[in-house]
């Protein structure tokens, strides 16, 4: 047997490509056998593993069932190897946790394991599947030969490996349902209901900060998303983004960006080295055409707020002294386009009362029955008219305007915001 692939730490470029790739595989077709077969071979070859398990909840009685059973030779298993060590799946069933050992004949977790000792099972990797915070299965690796096989580096990307196949296997299931029901519009609409899963349903807290979220989406399925999520330590990253395409290829592209920026961002000192790195990862899909425009801050505790502007619409900031305002730059290109990406920081300082909009254009470009845009003059003007109230009660008053404007004139693109307003406590 040969010896495993290195895996790099998380940082590593190498590491996102990989991610990167798994997630095309999952994507590219709705037959979830042959997609979780192909992924499975990915994960053997990058992990080392001699077998690889997958596992999903029967719907009915919410058993544990094999689906994928994989040797290190690309071969499907028969079921008399499906001999797994049930105190590990037990184990990662109970506390929805990543469970790895490099060397379960000697691990004191389990030495009244008996099927690890009969089946002489020493590296063992294991991983929840998890949807929406339901455990819906798990992947199982491991060899029986050699011990230490598995690392942390192992660990992490079948964790981001088990993410991205638990949003796949609800899509085809989905899939599945709205075929067998024959209804298109079914279907389209479960597929919306899966991108506001991927969407944040808790409102971030940090001190001095109010934030509030909008996204609606033009058709069944967007392009647009927006993101929060750790960064530097103690601060709160928040990410606008707008893919240039429409429909269900954007809604694509829109799941696979979501997921690099969040890799790339906790791999990145700086929020210019997370754009580049997402960047470069994505330019690795040179078949698909489209590109996305993002506008990535890093809000501080104490006010400050770095922003990086890769093609986006610019940020609106509005004073709370006597209501000034300025549109920050718009700076760089968008993800995707070329391998050069000139981007760079800017840092402002907010004091208590001020508000800054983060939109995507199907907010300014909305456009009512004479095809008069929306456009940045009004996008002012609602703002600085309701900018000492709650973050909240700006976005909606920004929605409603935008709906009085349209006058019931159809949208024609998706419109995503986030109002972050400063309060200082």
């Amino acid at each position: 047997m040969s010896d495993p692939l290195p895996t790099p730490p998380v940082s590593d470029p190498q590491h996102l490509a990989t991610l990167y790739q798994i997630t095309r595989e999952l994507n590219s077709s709705l037959d979830l056998n042959v997609v979780l077969d192909n992924v499975m071979d990915r994960v053997i070859e990058v992990t080392g593993a001699e077998r690889g398990f997958l596992m999903l909840r029967d719907e009915g009685n919410g058993d544990l069932e094999f689906k994928v059973a994989r040797g290190i030779d690309r071969q499907a298993l028969a079921s008399p190897e499906f001999q797994v060590s049930t105190t590990i799946i037990r184990k990662v069933v109970q506390t929805r946790q990543p469970l790895l050992t490099d060397n379960a004949q000697f691990d004191k977790r389990f030495t009244r394991g008996e099927s690890i000792m009969i089946l002489g099972l020493r590296s063992i990797l294991c991983v929840p599947i998890l949807v929406r915070e339901r455990m819906t299965g798990l992947v199982y690796v491991d060899n029986r030969l050699q011990a230490g096989l598995f690392n942390e580096g192992h660990r992490e990307l079948l964790a981001a490996f088990a993410m991205q196949a638990g949003i796949a296997i609800e899509n085809a299931r989905l899939y599945q349902v709205a075929v067998e029901k024959g209804r298109m519009e079914k279907e389209l609409q479960m597929a919306q209901d899966i991108q506001r899963g991927l969407l944040p349903h808790v409102l971030p807290i940090l001190p001095g900060y109010d934030i509030a979220a909008a996204w609606h989406s033009a058709r069944e399925v967007a392009g647009d998303f927006y993101d929060y999520f750790p960064a530097n330590g103690d601060g709160l990253g928040v990410v606008i983004a707008d893919v240039s395409d429409k429909g269900a290829p954007a809604a694509i592209f829109m799941a696979v960006a979501r997921s690099l920026i969040r890799g790339a961002a906790l791999a990145s000192d700086t929020p210019e080295a997370m754009l580049r790195q997402t960047n470069l990862t994505l330019l690795q899909d040179t078949e698909s055409g489209m590109f996305v425009t993002v506008y990535y801050a890093i809000l501080h505790p104490g006010g400050q707020v770095t922003g990086v502007n890769a093609g986006h619409n610019r940020p609106l900031l509005v004073r709370a002294s006597q209501g000034a305002h300025e549109f920050l730059p718009r700076g760089g290109r968008p993800l995707g386009w070329f391998e050069d990406l000139p981007v760079s920081a800017i840092s402002v300082q907010l004091v208590p009362g001020d508000v800054m909009v983060l939109y995507t254009d199907g907010l300014t470009e909305a456009e009512n029955r004479r095809g008069e845009p929306f456009g940045e003059d009004r996008l002012v003007d609602v703002v600085q008219e309701c900018a000492g109230q709650p973050a909240e009660k700006i976005k909606a008053r920004l929605i409603a305007a935008v709906e009085t404007f349209r006058d019931g004139a159809p949208p024609f693109d998706d419109l995503t915001l986030v109002v972050v307003r400063y309060t200082g406590t």
